[in-house]
């Protein structure tokens, strides 16, 4: 999958579940249910345990049913594993510019994460495909909002307190497409094996977006 095709899909779905867990037995079918639920774009963090095990299985398994991502990738030597394992884009709470230089060699999507004016211009000039605002909860949409009025150009996704609640309001803020974790992915669902939880879930966020794009 090029680039280009993996910012279509996400952009088309409108969100990245960003997936985490203590245990990385159970998130193939994690990430069977929020691809029947609606959300096709998953990034699996390097803070699960055997990551790379994961990511190489849900590709495996899923093939490109979804946009598969690998998060919390810090330094180019993890992009390197984890593009060869099979993630077709990479995300991070921090810049590295290594990794954004890494990504463009082999024509993958990254998305670093940023959160001041600089910070966020310095990604998007160093060739990030989407500029990862984190910790989004500090600020909230009216920050986003303020974020892309002098920067209209950047494609930017908040990640760190978007929810159900909160959602429609980032879209409507400016952003590209939402970073959802925990409010997404229910760490307590996910360890009692409650696909059917996880599916309703990824259900109620795509409906936010559906709705957001129709008015």
């Amino acid at each position: 999958m090029t680039r280009e095709s993996t910012l279509k899909r996400i952009a088309e779905g409108g969100i990245v579940a960003v997936v985490r867990s203590e245990s990385g037995e159970k998130l193939v079918n994690v990430a069977k249910a929020l691809a029947e639920g609606g959300v096709t774009a998953i990034e699996i963090t390097f803070t699960v345990p055997d990551a790379i095990d994961v990511i190489r299985q849900v590709r495996k398994e899923m093939g490109d049913s979804i946009a598969l991502g690998a998060g919390t990738v810090l330094d180019p030597e993890t992009a390197r594993v984890a593009l060869l394992a099979g993630a077709e884009y990479l995300v991070a709470p921090t810049l590295n510019l290594d990794v954004i230089k890494l990504c463009r060699r082999y024509d993958k999507a990254v998305m670093p994460g940023a959160f001041t004016p600089t910070e966020i211009l310095t990604a998007w000039e160093a060739g990030a495909d989407v500029v990862k605002v984190f910790p989004a909860d500090v600020g909230g949409p009216p920050y986003l909002k303020a974020i892309k009025a002098p920067l209209p150009q950047v494609k930017l996704m908040p990640t760190g307190g978007v929810d159900l609640d909160t959602a429609e309001a980032f879209l409507k803020a400016g952003a590209f497409c939402l970073g959802a974790g925990g409010s997404l992915v229910d760490a307590k669902a996910v360890a009692a094996g409650d696909y059917g939880a996880i599916r309703e879930r990824a259900a109620q966020f795509a409906a936010v977006v559906a709705r957001s794009r129709s008015k």
